[in-house]
């Protein structure tokens, strides 16, 4: 029963939520200059041509006949045709949905296995030279832009030194992990010192813990009382940290993915506000704020 009443919160939280994402980001592609049509047939068209795109595509009609017929449409599953494209636009989402979820778990594992030995550390040397520079590395790490620490590494480790590739995807689960190795670092770079200080301020408060003393009295060792008592107890709220910045991932991705030409949502959603296709961008935000929602 409270599994159904959590469901039924969730959704009702949704509702309002995706409703407001749709009618901003509609509102806001109404009132960006450009025409789609023009930008696909070019200025040789002739009057006649462009009318009918219009027509074709629902252009020619009221913005709020458009938008509740956006709505209505994408209650039943249906988030438009890509102008552009010509192209459903889930059929274009599903295409490249697999790309970007593997980009963001992929930085997600990778975050994690530098953010704990980095946490470990600060914590056995608190308030030690290490632990200050630990931290400091972070705020540097936290106050670099996405796209010119993608570049930095491209140039480094992709052109000068060749150990991975600088763009796409790669065929089969092996070369997935070598292709995004140096975008899904990039991602993961904003996403360490996050971690590192949750974890970190988790378990030196675990460390106060009177059971915590309970076992250093039995003779424990420190470093079973870190693995066994501090790590596992504190690990909840680093899960929950990384969880709610999902949303900040997938704006790095959006960058990133464009950087490294990783055919995935975010170079699409780029790829589409340059041509102004419409119905690929309201589907994109739909899309991204329910994934950040779960």
């Amino acid at each position: 029963m409270e599994i159904i009443q959590y469901i039924a919160t969730r959704l009702g939280q949704m509702i309002p939520v995706l409703f407001l994402v749709a009618l901003i980001s509609f509102l806001c592609m109404a009132l960006v200059p450009g025409d789609p049509i023009m930008l696909m047939l070019g200025g040789r068209a002739t009057e006649t041509v462009i009318a009918a795109a219009h027509e074709e595509f629902g252009l020619d009609k009221p913005i709020f006949v458009r938008f509740f017929s956006f709505i209505f449409q994408g209650l039943q599953g249906d988030l438009g045709r890509s102008i552009i494209q010509r192209q459903p636009v889930t059929v274009l989402i599903g295409e490249r949905i697999s790309q970007t979820s593997f980009l963001l778990g992929y930085s997600a594992f990778l975050a994690l296995i530098v953010a704990i030995p980095l946490s470990f550390l600060a914590v056995v040397r608190h308030n030690r030279p290490t632990d200050h520079i630990i931290r400091l590395t972070g705020m540097v790490g936290l106050s670099m832009p996405s796209f010119w620490v993608g570049l930095l590494l491209m140039l480094l480790f992709g052109l000068k030194f060749n150990l991975f590739p600088i763009r796409g995807f790669g065929d089969g689960f092996l070369e997935h992990l070598w292709y995004l190795f140096l975008p899904s670092f990039t991602i993961s770079l904003f996403l360490i010192p996050m971690l590192v200080q949750s974890l970190r301020e988790s378990m030196l408060d675990v460390l106060q813990s009177d059971y915590v003393e309970v076992a250093r009295s039995k003779g424990l060792s420190s470093r079973r009382i870190l693995l066994k008592h501090v790590f596992r107890n504190s690990l909840i709220p680093t899960i929950t940290v990384l969880s709610v910045n999902i949303g900040w991932l997938l704006s790095g991705a959006v960058v990133v993915e464009f950087v490294f030409s990783i055919p995935g949502l975010g170079s699409l959603l780029v790829r589409s506000v340059g041509f102004r296709d419409y119905p690929v961008i309201q589907g994109l935000a739909v899309v991204f704020a329910m994934m950040v929602m779960e």
